[in-house]
């Protein structure tokens, strides 16, 4: 027989216990009922100092979710005793800023658009990359963590109160939608950046597979047409060739 195999889970059964300090970075819940997935998970985040909380059920998820208010959930569909779609509803009515991020099997653009109506904050689909997983979950820590600014923001002619949703440009209401502020608040919390509409994608619409590039070029075109007074010529909406694009006051 040879040892070394035994030798060599010996030493990681042993490397798991060894207990390293963290950084304070806060807990993770992972409501998973895949024992294999829960441990690929466990080890991708405490990789990255966060600690982690981990849940078979919606049941339990639920129960830890109070107990230990999580900087995050990372939170498969099909589960038992609570679905992971009610799971996710009832979370998000405890903890509105808290990000979910869903990690499932299925793809449908339906399934997509429900979980937006649900309150998810992004959607990761199996089999998944770790690093795109990781990057997603901390971008959705960022933007919850992102300094809230003024409810009224006012640059030339406008005037965009983003708690009302209302806006004006020298002094005539303007009409936007729902995800038109959502994109105009993120150009006005990063002022003379460059933005990539992948950036963008990200960071506003959460899902970087869909919607595509083109729907930003289309919402920007919109909001100059609503926002800027010679909408060929922006002032403020600008076009970075190659790059993306640049929101000056």
């Amino acid at each position: 027989m040879n040892p070394m195999p035994i030798r060599e889970e010996l030493l990681l059964e042993d490397l798991d216990q060894v207990e390293t300090p963290k950084l304070e970075l806060g807990t993770i819940l992972v409501v998973e009922d895949d024992p294999r997935m829960q441990k690929v998970l466990k080890r991708l985040f405490t990789e990255q100092n966060y600690s982690i909380e981990v849940a078979g059920d919606g049941k339990t998820g639920l129960e830890l979710f109070r107990r230990v208010r999580p900087v995050a959930v990372v939170l498969d569909l099909i589960l038992p005793q609570i679905s992971g779609r009610e799971l996710c509803q009832t979370m998000k009515s405890i903890s509105p800023d808290t990000p979910v991020i869903v990690l499932s099997a299925i793809t449908e653009v339906v399934d997509k658009v429900l979980l937006l109506e649900l309150g998810a904050d992004d959607y990761v689909t199996k089999p998944f990359s770790p690093r795109e997983l990781m990057a997603r979950v901390q971008a959705a820590i960022r933007r919850q963590r992102r300094p809230t600014q003024s409810a009224v923001y006012r640059f030339r002619e406008c005037e965009i109160d983003f708690e009302k949703m209302t806006a004006k440009r020298a002094g005539t209401p303007v009409v936007l939608t729902s995800h038109e502020f959502k994109l105009l608040r993120f150009f006005t919390e990063n002022p003379e950046r460059v933005l990539s509409r992948e950036v963008l994608l990200n960071e506003v619409w959460g899902y970087n597979s869909y919607p595509t590039t083109r729907t930003v070029d289309n919402q920007i075109l919109k909001l100059r047409q609503k926002l800027e007074a010679d909408p060929a010529n922006p002032r403020h909406l600008l076009t970075i060739y190659g790059a993306g694009y640049k929101f000056v006051p």
